[in-house]
C-alpha cells in the first residue's frame, strides 16, 4: 500500500471554535494517522498520513472545519517523511 503524508497550515477563525479536536475526530474517523495543534500565530498546522484518497478527502474537508470555523486557506507546506501509529492533538507550537 502506498500513503501519502502532508504537512498542512490552516488558517482563518481556527483556534476557539473546535478546530483541533473536531480534525483529529474526522482524520480518525476517515483512517489517517499525524497529529494536529495550534499556532502562536491564529492558524492550525497539521500532518495527514493515510491512502491517497482519504488524505485528500481530509484536505477538503478542512476548507470546510466544524461548524463555527471560517477557514481562508489550507495551504500545503510539505509532502512525504512521517511514520504515525495513532493521529494525535499536540500543544501548540
Amino acid at each position: 500500500m502506498t500513503y501519502r503524508v502532508v504537512h498542512v497550515r490552516i488558517e482563518g477563525r481556527v483556534q476557539g471554535v473546535g478546530y483541533r479536536a473536531w480534525t483529529a475526530a474526522t482524520a480518525r474517523d476517515i483512517g489517517l494517522t499525524g497529529w494536529v495543534r495550534n499556532r502562536r500565530d491564529g492558524a492550525v498546522e497539521a500532518v495527514f498520513q493515510g491512502l491517497p484518497d482519504a488524505v485528500a478527502d481530509m484536505l477538503r474537508r478542512c476548507e470546510r472545519g466544524p461548524r463555527d470555523a471560517l477557514v481562508s486557506c489550507v495551504e500545503i507546506l510539505g509532502e512525504g517523511g512521517g511514520a504515525y501509529d495513532t493521529f494525535e492533538v499536540w500543544s501548540t507550537a
